[in-house]
């Protein structure tokens, strides 16, 4: 007697975030404990150094039917040229791929964490500007591993909806803005 073998029910493809250092490391494992969001976050795909690391992991996540949501910053690639080529071949390599999600922040994410209690998109010339005028709101950040690890941090800067104040500031600057964050992109995948 043969038993019938029904289809399986085709699991989720699997989240997965890449990104530069430990200040998107440590929000992004805050984020996921506060509210309950699925995705993988392993420190083998943060610490990204170059645009050819962040497209090697990529490529990685994505043949194994994974999703790539990359959260980096592009100050680096607004000043130097080479970099900037880098940048515009790595978003065109991706461009079509429904799988692979650019969350970059220009200056840096300090940028999108500023969009949680102020409504601007002016230019700053660098990370140390926006942080800054974040520290006019959040006078005890730092990017030091002691003050990230704790999540009262990342508590306080989503209380008050100021989480979707962010999301919708950040929507309506759009990227190409003086200082822009696309880290929505990530909120509006998590929540599908």
């Amino acid at each position: 007697m043969s038993r019938s073998i029904g289809k399986r029910p085709q699991k989720a493809p699997i989240i997965t975030l890449i990104g530069e250092g430990i200040t998107e490391q440590y929000y992004f494992k805050h984020i996921r404990t506060l509210y309950g969001y699925r995705y993988t976050l392993k420190p083998y795909f943060f610490g990204t150094t170059s645009l050819q690391d962040m497209d090697r992991k990529i490529s990685e996540v994505i043949d194994g039917n994974g999703i790539a949501i990359c959260v980096f910053d592009t100050d680096v690639s607004e000043r130097v040229e080479a970099e900037k080529k880098k940048f515009t071949a790595l978003l065109k390599k991706h461009e079509k791929k429904k799988n692979v999600i650019f969350c970059d922040s220009l200056p840096s994410i300090e940028f999108w964490f500023l969009l949680h209690y102020q409504n601007t998109n002016r230019h700053f010339n660098n990370s140390k500007d926006v942080e800054k005028g974040l520290k006019a709101f959040m006078e005890n950040y730092d990017k030091k591993t002691m003050f990230l690890e704790k999540e009262k941090w990342v508590s306080d800067l989503c209380s008050d909806n100021k989480l979707e104040t962010a999301i919708l500031r950040s929507k309506s600057f759009g990227d190409e803005s003086p200082s822009y964050s696309n880290i929505y992109k990530a909120f509006e995948k998590f929540r599908q």
